[in-house]
């Protein structure tokens, strides 16, 4: 099982902050748990569409698409951070 949190204008689309689900085997970084829940379609599809900026982090440090996930991460998506 795997916690995935979803941060700022992401939770509020999806209207959701969190879920927990298990990993699917095929599933091996959170880039590829971008493609999976991009087919959710929809808003999923809208948000984690290839061309769109999405941020994660794994197990609360930032990271790389290539991160490697197992069972028992946490790992977070949010939108870029704009400051100023």
């Amino acid at each position: 099982m795997i916690r995935i949190l979803y941060f700022a204008s992401l939770r509020d689309r999806l209207k959701q902050d969190a879920e927990q689900m298990d990993l699917p085997p095929d599933i091996s970084d959170v880039g590829g748990l971008m493609q999976h829940l991009r087919q959710r379609s929809g808003v999923w599809a809208e948000i984690f569409a290839a061309d769109q900026p999405v941020l994660c982090a794994l197990n609360q440090e930032m990271a790389r698409l290539d991160a490697r996930v197992k069972h028992g991460d946490e790992i977070g998506y949010l939108p870029p951070v704009t400051g100023g």
